[in-house]
């Protein structure tokens, strides 16, 4: 009982501390929106702004070259022969390891 006792004053002494830390501990690691969990979600949203950046820049420059097409009758036979390695029939054709496409 003496036990009991010295817990029960412990407790009526540090009430609004122990109050305090069940909170905490509460919000920051229990809960639904807890700091875990923001941390989490912070980390998709930063993650999913990176690939909306590349998809957009990867948008302009397919706009750019779309563009570039219609415009420049050339630049058809550019890209074939830059992207699919095309020629014409007198010419040779020197690919470096390095330019290869990976």
């Amino acid at each position: 009982m003496h036990r009991l006792a010295k817990l029960w004053a412990f407790i009526r002494r540090h009430k609004y501390l122990i109050t305090i830390g069940l909170f905490v501990l509460i919000v920051g690691f229990l809960d639904e929106n807890s700091l875990l969990n923001r941390m989490t979600y912070r980390r998709q949203i930063d993650q999913l702004n990176r690939e909306i950046d590349y998809y957009r820049k990867d948008y302009e420059e397919n706009t750019r070259r779309l563009n570039e097409l219609a415009v420049d009758s050339g630049a058809i036979e550019r890209i074939a022969r830059e992207k699919y390695l095309m020629k014409k029939p007198n010419e040779d054709i020197y690919i470096f390891e390095e330019d290869l496409p990976k």
